[in-house]
């Protein structure tokens, strides 16, 4: 037989041993429960050393648009807006 090198025969009449298998099934609410802490961290956000805005790590900086100490993203300078002068009346 397949077994005379073992210590013991096997107790079952399959060839490969048993798997464990649940006994009863998982609720849904089990379920539910147990994936509502698999949840997505907050991000890390560090400050730029430029404008010290907050941005995430080794990404572009939304603000200033430099990475690494150079200055990668062009952002064009805005003009203070004009103010409405007071002889354009109608």
């Amino acid at each position: 037989m397949f077994w005379e090198g073992c210590p013991s025969p096997p107790m079952t009449r399959y060839h490969a041993p048993l798997m464990a298998v649940p006994k009863k099934r998982t609720s849904s609410a089990r379920r539910d429960k147990r994936r509502a802490q698999h949840k997505a961290g907050k991000a890390r956000l560090n400050r730029c050393p430029r404008c010290h805005s907050p941005r995430l790590p080794h990404r572009v900086c939304p603000t200033c648009g430099t990475y690494a100490g150079r200055e990668v993203i062009e952002h064009p300078i805005a003009e203070p807006a004009a103010a409405p002068s007071a002889d354009t009346e109608e």
